[in-house]
């Protein structure tokens, strides 16, 4: 797992150059919104039990057949890992928000994990949908400017947007 910094210096020392112009200038605009970044991170921990039970709860509301006798969160035990696997995927998209890089979700988090999903029988277009609703709420959160670092959070919204996006693709 690399952070941004690591990843773009590793980079450059593989090829033997110098870091570039523009390299700099990405890794500067990390260090001058760092705050923002980490007041996202901190409303989405903050709130991961709320952004975890109320996507399941809308998952289970849409797909009532996944809770019913036969269903793959039918039973206690099945319902506590869904939501185990679901706050899993939301604390690594935390770390790659944190990081800046997505490798520590793809490595630690996603890697496999389809085929693990498919192995257990465990339908992965119904988790790509509760990562989705995660994303949704997860972001609603952290874009919320009551309390936060001022500015425009655009890019970082739309980053955090992606790493639930390569979640949703990778079990889906």
């Amino acid at each position: 797992m690399f952070d941004a910094f690591t990843k773009v210096v590793s980079q450059a020392d593989a090829r033997g150059e110098f870091l570039a112009t523009g390299q700099l200038d990405a890794l500067s605009s990390m260090v001058a919104e760092g705050n923002k970044r980490i007041d996202a991170v901190n409303r989405i921990t903050s709130n991961a039990s709320t952004i975890v039970a109320n996507a399941a709860r809308s998952l289970f509301a849409e797909q009532p057949q996944l809770i019913a006798p036969g269903g793959n969160a039918y039973t206690s035990r099945r319902m506590a890992a869904c939501l185990r696997d679901m706050e899993i995927i939301l604390r690594y998209v935390t770390y790659a928000t944190f990081a800046g890089d997505a490798s520590v979700l793809d490595d630690r988090c996603l890697n496999g994990l389809r085929e693990t999903y498919l192995a257990l029988g465990t339908p992965g277009a119904s988790v790509a949908t509760g990562v989705q609703k995660m994303k949704e709420a997860a972001i609603a959160i952290a874009n919320d400017s009551n309390g936060i670092t001022r500015g425009d959070c655009s890019s970082l919204m739309s980053e955090i947007g992606s790493y639930f996006d390569r979640a949703a693709s990778a079990v889906g």
